[in-house]
């Protein structure tokens, strides 16, 4: 099952397709159904440990790459029909949009024997998903209740049209279901679930010992007949990069996903026997890297500095240098992957930093010592080393039009706080994913009037009334066609306005073992349960 990398050049990641990438699948993909081999522990590693395991609260990957075996969305990405059933057997949007109809599957139990109902999704959907987690507050900002006419039907009833569309592409990432006899009435954000969480998926968090290791077991009740296939998935905790190449190597380690093994190693370990590098499986949670302006800051607050900076940045150089191929050059918000939603032919900030010099002296903001025009701090996420060196080499890009940058580092919870509470900095690096829709987390980054405090949202202090119109439309048009033209205008005023600046699109790599199974074969196969992976007997 190897996929060599040589056949995925500098933009061909992203431009390759859901499609192409399934195609190549089914030749390299799992044996039949009677050679699965049952049992076994995969040992996978894990760069950090997320503070909860809580996916319906903090939907992010780091919680879903953990949390996802254990607990399930209402349906999974697919790549032959876009979505693929789970808690849901089947939904259905009224033509006013005004209700969607989820009938679920029968027969679930959550892992500690209860029944699974329609009243956990209400609960789910009332109490968690609209008031307290980061995408679902406006993916369901209009959700007036969840009507449970029966076990088995739960009716999302909305004050305004909400398209089914946006609502079907939003529940792999939005909708994952808790246990409503283990939480009402408790302080969620408060609550021992989030570090050991109760679900309904194909494995149960057996054991976390911090700073080693967390043990998942097999579900025996799970509703999937059959599986899981894995007795255990083994994450180790293994923040050093250089270790979990080795590990691969020795077979200490079966497989490391979100690219963390260096991208410098990966030619090396695919030229490796019994080692694959697989560059999809990721297609539905694509990444971008951006610089994120203050615009509390007074230079930033002006649009010429800020387009003068984009003009400032090589994006082909980080490309080339920091990706090294694995990305492509953002031209606005919305990546290649999103199919129909992309628009390529946004306003385009070309790499020229004479014009960059020439914007900024026009604009009034002239050299002076040091022949600096004035300073900035910024502040790279650390979350990836690529947001890391995006940060460096965005200091040296912005000291040839005579901008000071200083950086400033801080651990995740003080990053986040910086940011998005504080709103302590200039500039900051940021990573914000692209999630099937535009209005799942993309349009979030855009939004004005939003609390300080929420993560991976509007901090910037950006707030326009065309902006904003345009977003709320985006969250109420009912036709498919009219919304792709929505979305068409909200990235031109995206790149007009400026108000952050992509400047990559990426999609991360698996690295496995060839005994590893069913890889990457949905669009967020990360962060999916992996209820179907299997290991293959040594021959």
């Amino acid at each position: 099952m190897t996929f060599n990398l040589c056949l995925f050049p500098r933009r061909a990641l992203l431009l390759s397709g859901v499609a192409a990438f399934a195609t190549g699948l089914a030749a390299t993909g799992p044996a039949l159904a009677q050679d699965i081999a049952m049992g076994g522990t995969l040992t996978v590693a894990a760069d950090t440990e997320p503070r909860s395991l809580n996916p319906a609260i903090v939907a992010s990957n780091g919680v879903f790459y953990v949390a996802s075996k254990i607990v399930e969305p209402l349906a999974e990405m697919d790549y032959e029909t876009g979505l693929r059933p789970l808690l849901a057997e089947s939904w259905e949007g009224s033509e006013d949009g005004l209700t969607f109809t989820v009938t679920l599957r029968e027969g679930v139990t959550w892992s500690d024997g209860a029944p699974f109902t329609s009243a956990d999704v209400a609960f789910s959907a009332m109490q968690v998903w609209k008031p307290l987690q980061n995408i679902g507050r406006q993916i369901f900002a209009n959700l007036e209740a969840v009507e449970t006419p029966d076990d088995l039907t739960a009716v999302f009833t909305f004050s305004e049209p909400t398209p089914a569309q946006l609502i079907e592409n939003a529940m792999p990432a939005v909708t994952a279901v808790l246990p409503r006899h283990l939480l009402e009435g408790q302080d969620l954000g408060e609550a021992e679930y989030n570090a050991a969480p109760v679900g309904t998926g194909p494995f149960v968090l057996a054991e976390h010992k911090p700073g080693e290791f967390y043990r998942l077991t097999k579900n025996e009740t799970y509703w999937d007949d059959g599986k899981p296939y894995l007795d255990q998935i083994l994450y180790r905790v293994m923040p050093d990069a250089g270790a979990k190449a080795a590990g691969l190597e020795t077979g200490d380690i079966q497989l490391t996903a979100f690219s963390a093994v260096p991208l410098t190693d990966m030619a090396r370990l695919d030229a490796l026997d019994d080692v694959s590098v697989i560059p999809g499986g990721y297609e539905g949670i694509t990444y971008n890297i951006t610089v994120d302006f203050n615009h509390r800051t007074e230079e930033l607050s002006d649009p010429v500095v800020r387009k003068a900076i984009a003009h400032a940045i090589d994006r082909d150089f980080l490309v080339d240098v920091v990706f090294l191929g694995y990305a492509t050059a953002a031209t606005g918000p919305v990546p290649p992957t999103a199919g129909d939603f992309y628009k390529a032919d946004t306003p385009a900030y070309e790499f020229d930093v004479d014009k960059a010099n020439a914007m900024l002296d026009e604009a009034g903001y002239a050299r002076g010592d040091g022949d600096t025009r004035f300073s900035l701090r910024l502040r790279p996420a650390p979350w990836f080393q690529q947001t890391r060196d995006t940060g460096d080499y965005v200091r040296q890009a912005l000291a040839k039009i005579g901008i000071d940058v200083e950086i400033v580092t801080a651990d995740p919870g003080g990053h986040i706080a910086a940011v998005y509470t504080d709103h302590d900095f200039d500039l900051a690096i940021g990573s914000p994913v692209w999630r099937n829709d535009p209005a799942i987390s993309t349009t979030i980054l855009y939004q004005g009037g939003l609390p300080a405090g929420q993560p991976f949202a509007n901090q910037w202090g950006y707030d326009s009334a065309a902006m904003n119109d345009i977003i709320a439309r985006g969250q109420t048009t009912m036709d498919s066609g009219e919304r792709i033209e929505v979305y068409n205008a909200f990235q031109d005023l995206a790149m007009e306005d400026l108000p952050i600046l992509f400047l990559t699109h990426f999609t991360f790599i698996t690295v496995a073992r060839d005994e590893v199974q069913n890889v990457a074969n949905n669009p967020r196969w990360a962060t999916s349960s992996w209820a179907d992976t299997w290991i293959a007997p040594a021959e």
